[in-house]
């Protein structure tokens, strides 16, 4: 089955940067749609950013103008930047994998079966 891997979590200060990275393994990166997730303790499961094969975006309104979601094929990762941090972008962050390629840019956390074990992104003011 699919798996991935988060790394980058840390802790930072406000109005700091981050960048997250997850690595996909055992299925051929271009074969699976793999979206950023986060979950802050008491709220919903966010979609945070997606990315689509042909370079589309798809990112949480909270989020739009400070993160950037990238990958590189070659490493079979894909990478989260999240620069201007803030206080509520505190949460766990998980990455997030479907075989379905019908979930292309979805921030939909239903579409997706694989997850991470996520990383923890803590922002102090």
């Amino acid at each position: 089955q699919v798996q991935v891997a988060e790394s980058g979590g840390g802790s930072v200060q406000t109005g700091g940067s981050m960048r997250l990275s997850c690595t996909v393994s055992n299925y051929p990166y271009s074969t699976v749609c793999i979206t950023w997730f986060r979950q802050a303790p008491g709220k919903e499961r966010e979609g945070v950013a997606a990315l689509t094969s042909d370079g589309l975006t798809s990112y949480a309104d909270s989020v739009k103008g400070r993160f950037t979601i990238s990958q590189d094929n070659a490493k079979n990762t894909l990478y989260l930047q999240m620069n201007s941090l803030k206080p509520e972008d505190t949460a766990r962050y998980y990455c997030a994998a479907t075989r379905n390629m019908l979930a292309a840019g979805s921030l939909n956390f239903n579409w997706y079966n694989y997850w991470g074990q996520g990383t923890q992104v803590t922002v102090s003011s």
